[in-house]
């Protein structure tokens, strides 16, 4: 046998270490040159990482979830039989690249189906499904599936283009019936055990969500102000430019205009424009809005920051939050762009609900939720009218923040959206 060592490369970023994702080969995998072998999380993206040689896996260092340092052995390939034979031909799989930018360090999830007390194994004499020596042509998902329930792929019948197995395939076989052969009509599944358990591994973004959103409701002693808005004047402003500048400027949401109130209010409050390192006792006050975005991605909840956000014009704001939102979203914000932020905003959209009670964005002493929008009657000097409503939902650090200085803060918030030219008036005589 001819074996070879290949070591965890160095991905790059001055990452000393990474976090095992999740594996797509395991001992006894054939593999192809470039094929991916396994994703890794470093303290800002997930890196898949390819094969750099044709052979045989003989075994694999690391469990998901198990952090590595760069250079020790990843995989252990044979290499005698894919010299001996030629490899499949595939198409060439990238060198490591990022596909997800984070921080705190990035995240993936592994879910394993825990398998029934007698897995279904091959019975003495049941026969081979394919000639010895023929590799079983399945994909990562369905191997996986196969590993778990304790299936030898080499006895399951293939179904699928060149007798490719498929999940159905594997299924029946596990139900104990033959799988359909192709072109006939595939059985009705059996009905799903009542009693099953599925254990999720949390690693990756989830684990690292988890272990800072605990760690902020364990240092912070949060409270929660809720209070309406009325956005009726706002949304028509809105409305208007979008309608006037809409083909020559970016579209406005209503988050450039909360980015806007937020520069304008905290001023006067410079001790929620504020950081608050409790292992020292010293709470850091910025005259700077760097305002977290919250936003969520297919890979979990990002904090893009909009740095400076009070020196930027409306459409600025708009244009930076946008792109901010999607580079977030495809995993391609630079570090220092997911850091450094001195308050954040968060929104649920049209799910925003009538209240919710955020988690502070730890070390920083105060979030603030907006709600969905939604025209009610309200009453007006007397009379019942139809306005558009919203809340803010915001949570505070009491440690820093005591109650009346934070209902003073959303009030002046309120006043501010409620009176959007107030945005835009210069000068230092407004809260």
């Amino acid at each position: 046998m001819g074996h070879y060592a290949f070591k965890l490369p160095d991905v790059g970023e001055g990452n000393t270490e990474v976090e095992i994702i999740k594996w797509h080969v395991a001992a006894g995998d054939a593999v192809a040159e470039d094929q991916m072998l396994v994703e890794v999380a470093t303290d800002k993206a997930i890196v898949e990482i390819p094969s750099p040689v044709a052979g045989t896996v003989v075994a694999v260092h690391g469990k998901e979830g198990e952090t590595l340092p760069v250079g020790s052995e990843l995989v252990i390939f044979d290499t005698a039989a894919a010299a001996a034979e030629p490899s499949p031909a595939r198409a060439p799989a990238p060198a490591p690249q990022p596909a997800v930018a984070v921080s705190p360090p990035v995240a993936a999830e592994s879910a394993r189906a825990v398998p029934p007390a007698a897995a279904p194994a091959p019975a003495a004499s049941a026969p081979m499904a394919r000639s010895p020596g023929e590799k079983p042509a399945a994909s990562p998902a369905v191997r996986q599936r196969a590993r778990d329930l304790g299936i030898l792929l080499q006895y399951v019948p293939g179904s699928g283009p060149g007798g490719r197995i498929t999940q159905a395939d594997l299924e029946a076989y596990a139900a104990g019936a033959m799988p359909p052969q192709s072109g006939a009509a595939a059985p009705r599944p059996a009905a799903a055990q009542r009693d099953a358990i599925e254990e999720i591994k949390v690693i990756g973004l989830r684990r690292k969500i988890a272990e800072h959103l605990q760690e902020a409701k364990r240092r912070i002693p949060h409270f929660s102000y809720t209070e309406e808005v009325d956005m009726t004047a706002l949304e028509s402003l809105r409305a208007h430019l979008n309608d006037k500048y809409g083909a020559k400027r970016p579209r406005l949401t209503l988050l450039p205009f909360m980015a806007k109130a937020l520069a304008r209010a905290l001023p006067a409050h410079a001790q929620i424009n504020a950081r608050y390192d409790d292992d020292n006792a010293v709470l850091r006050r910025y005259r700077a809005l760097h305002l977290g975005i919250a936003t969520q991605t297919p890979n979990g909840l990002l904090v893009p920051v909009l740095r400076d956000a009070g020196a930027r014009g409306l459409w600025d704001c708009a244009t930076q939050i946008a792109q901010l939102a999607a580079r977030a979203r495809e995993g391609r914000c630079a570090r220092e762009e997911l850091s450094g932020s001195t308050i954040t905003i968060t929104s649920l959209g049209p799910m925003g609900g009538i209240a919710f009670t955020p988690i502070i964005n730890y070390p920083e002493v105060a979030i603030v939720g907006v709600n969905k929008l939604v025209e009610r009657p309200v009453i007006r000097n007397g009379q019942v009218v139809v306005r558009t409503m919203m809340n803010l939902s915001s949570s505070f650090d009491h440690r820093v923040v005591d109650g009346w200085d934070a209902a003073v803060f959303v009030q002046a918030l309120k006043a501010l959206l409620e009176q959007p030219a107030t945005l835009f008036i210069e000068g230092d005589e407004l809260p």
